[in-house]
Parts: structure tokens; sequence; C-alpha cells
């Protein structure tokens, strides 16, 4: 896919403030620092569609961008950054959560994850609630510049194994990086493939 135009279109607070649409969107979620602007940046082309900053957990909005004049990409908060307040993770988790089980035209939420760590606790509660809430969803890989393939290769298997332990399938995988931009194409090309299908319905 050749994304041709971006254009944002609103910020809203709560999920009856979201655009009225029936285009497919497709939203990005992860925790802070895991590198959800850059790589929306550079899936888009580019470099300040999504806010960067050296200070994580700027993201307080659920963000619609139109690409193409044909589908949606939604920056969501993160999830379980430790530096925001009780109060505001208390505002921000219900939030990503009423707007993932509510929102009709969300075809498919990326779960980003920062390849260079285990597994964690907030990861997997939150890959388990997608489970049971039955959201369509893929797991988004970043930073995999940052190692080796065979480093790649072991951190993946070691998740797969975890998940396995409760799920009896698997989530989409993509490996990606804002860098080097691996991963670019083979998300693209699945939005364009899932869009294709959606219409065709």
């Amino acid at each position: 896919m050749k994304i041709n135009t971006v254009e944002f279109v609103k910020s809203s607070a709560k999920l009856d403030q979201c655009p009225e649409t029936r285009m497919p969107e497709y939203a990005f979620v992860g925790r802070s620092n895991v590198g959800k602007s850059s790589l929306i940046n550079a899936l888009t082309g580019r470099k300040k569609l999504a806010l960067t900053s050296g200070n994580p957990g700027k993201t307080r909005l659920i963000n619609h961008f139109l690409v193409n004049k044909d589908w949606f990409l939604v920056d969501l908060p993160g999830y379980g950054y430790a530096k925001l307040s009780k109060k505001e993770r208390e505002l921000f988790d219900p939030m990503i959560k009423q707007y993932l089980s509510k929102r009709e035209s969300m075809a498919c939420l990326f779960l980003l994850i920062d390849i260079r760590h285990d597994p964690i606790a907030a990861d997997l509660e939150f890959l388990n609630w997608l489970g049971e809430n039955m959201i369509p969803f893929s797991i988004v890989f970043t930073k995999s510049d940052k190692l080796s393939k065979t480093e790649i290769s072991t951190q993946v298997e070691n998740y797969k194994k975890v998940l396995l332990e409760s799920w009896e399938s698997l989530p989409g995988v993509f490996i990606t990086s804002s860098k080097t931009s691996e991963g670019k194409e083979e998300l693209l090309n699945y939005i364009e493939d899932t869009n294709r299908v959606l219409k065709s319905k």
C-alpha cells in the first residue's frame, strides 16, 4: 500500500466524541516508551504526525488520522505507565477498553511490544483481556534494530511459549523497526488486504 494522504481529523476524550464513520479503523496501542509514535510516523512517512517525546506517556486522547481518505489510523493512549498518577491510569485504561470493546468500525488493534523485553504482567494482562473480549488484534514487536536476528527469534519464541500456556491459538505477529522500516510493508499490506476483505462483504 502506498500512503498518499494523511490528515489529522480529531482528538477525543470519550468514545462518543469519536468521528462518526463506517470506514475501518486500525488502532495502535502499547505501554509508554514502546516506540508507538515513531512507528506511526514511519508507517505514514510523516516525521511529525504523531508526537514523539523524551518523556513517554504524552498521548492522552484518542487521535484519529484519515489515511488515503479510505481508512483511519487511531493513536491510543499508552497503558500501564508508571509515572502517571493512579487517577490518570484509572481514566486512560477505561477509555482505551471502552473504545476497543464498543467501537464497531475498529477492524484491528495493533498491540506494540518492545522486542528487547521479556513478557511482563502489564502486557500479559492486557493480552488476556483482549482475548476474553474477542478483540481482533495482532502483536507488533518494535525496535527490532536493537537485536540480532537470532535474538529476535529467541524473544518471539519465548513470548509465544508464554502465551500458549493459556491460549489455544496465537494472534498474528509483526516484527518492526521505525529506524530501518522493517515490517512497514507487511503492516501496510495487511491493512490493505483487510480493507479489501471488508469491502467485499
